[in-house]
Formats: C-alpha cells, sequence, structure tokens
C-alpha cells in the first residue's frame, strides 16, 4: 500500500511540475503578443485551463500528504504542497503582469495602425501576395516531386517485371539442361553397353556425342541468337 502511495505522490509531483512549466510557457506567450485581442483571450483561457489542472493536482498532494502514516512523510509533503501553492501564486501575479503589458503593447500597436492607415493596408496586401506566390511556388514543387515520385514507382515496377522475365527464363533454361542431364546419362549408358563392340558401337557412339553435341549447340544458339 505504501508503495502505491510512494507511485501516486511521484506522479501527482511530476504532473504539478509539467502544469507549471506550461503555465510558463503560456505566460512568456502572452508577453510575446502583439495582438489581435482574439489571440491574447485564446492565450487566457489556455492559461486558466492550465490554473484549474494545477490547482487540482496541488490539492490531491495534499490529500496524500493526509494520509501519509509517517508524520514525517506527511510533514515533508505538506511543505511540498506550500511550495507549490507559491509558485502558482506568483505564477498568477505574472500572469496579471504579462496581461497588462500585452495589453498596452496592442493599444500602442493599434493606434500606429491607424496613423500608418494607408501605407500599412498597402504592406499588409504587398504582404499576402508575397504569400501567394510563396504557396504557388511551394505546391508547384510538391507537384514535381509528387510526378518524380510517380516515375521512380514506374521505374520499379518496370523493373521488377523485368526480374520476374529473368526469373522465369532461368527456369525454363534449369528444365532444359535437366532434360540435357537425362540426354547424358543416356549416353553414358549406351557408351557402357557397347564399350566392347567393334567399330560399329563406336561410330553409334560418336552419333551419339554428336546428336548431343548438336543439341547443346542448338540450345545455345536459341539462347545467345535467337533472332537467327
Amino acid at each position: 500500500m505504501a508503495a502505491a502511495q510512494d507511485v501516486h505522490v511521484r506522479i501527482c509531483n511530476q504532473e504539478i511540475v509539467k502544469f507549471d512549466l506550461e503555465v510558463k510557457a503560456l505566460i512568456q506567450d502572452i508577453r510575446d503578443c502583439s495582438g489581435p485581442l482574439s489571440a491574447l483571450t485564446e492565450l487566457n483561457t489556455q492559461v486558466k485551463e492550465k490554473f484549474q489542472q494545477l490547482r487540482h493536482r496541488i490539492q490531491e498532494l495534499e490529500q496524500l500528504a493526509k494520509e501519509q502514516d509517517k508524520e514525517s512523510e506527511k510533514q515533508a509533503l505538506l511543505q511540498e504542497v506550500e511550495n507549490h501553492r507559491k509558485q502558482m501564486l506568483s505564477n498568477q501575479t505574472c500572469w496579471r503582469k504579462a496581461n497588462l503589458t500585452c495589453k498596452i503593447a496592442i493599444d500602442n500597436l493599434e493606434k500606429a495602425e491607424l496613423l500608418q492607415g494607408g501605407d500599412l493596408l498597402r504592406q499588409r496586401k504587398t504582404t499576402k501576395e508575397s504569400l501567394a506566390q510563396t504557396s504557388s511556388t511551394i505546391t508547384e514543387s510538391l507537384m514535381g516531386i509528387s510526378r518524380m515520385m510517380a516515375q521512380q514507382v514506374q521505374q520499379s515496377e518496370e523493373a521488377m517485371q523485368t526480374l520476374v522475365n529473368s526469373s522465369r527464363t532461368i527456369l525454363d533454361a534449369s528444365e532444359e539442361f535437366k532434360s540435357m542431364s537425362g540426354t547424358i546419362q543416356l549416353g553414358r549408358k549406351l557408351i557402357t553397353k557397347y564399350n566392347r563392340r567393334e567399330l560399329t558401337d563406336k561410330l553409334l557412339i560418336f552419333l551419339a556425342l554428336a546428336l548431343f553435341l548438336a543439341t547443346v549447340l542448338y540450345i545455345v544458339k536459341k539462347r545467345l541468337f535467337p533472332f537467327l
């Protein structure tokens, strides 16, 4: 049971640290935010959610501290809870200051936009045109890459078909060589059977060898010079 509580405490502490870092990151985003107000509102919504999750985890850690059997462990965890709450209050103070700074910056930017007026509109139009041109260029590049990939796939398919055809040719040649092996064995039997005969037997052997060689030459010719 104690081991399970230790694991729960460790997980709870890890999540508190994670939410604390996420809150700090969002506060920094608020400081860097230059508008519009809708973007600031979205960031503040996210900060509120993270604070709510952080507060819930701190309360959960406090409950775990109260459930500890040893007084020393209980007091140590309660001290951690207090430290987390102080850090959360500090983050809330930084959050309010960041909002104030951001709102001032947005107000100043809106005033500057009103003063610049037409120049700013033209600049935005130019920026939009540049973005559109960049987007078009990227689209063309992607289409070119897509065509190249399609060509590579087609070449791979052709190479695979060539390999399949080569495999079939090899299998056919293997069958023919097996047939030739049977012919060789038959010739050996004939040579053994008629080895002791006179000129007629030798002539038959010569004819058998000639037939065998002619067969080999015919197969080689068909393989190497199929157009002849």
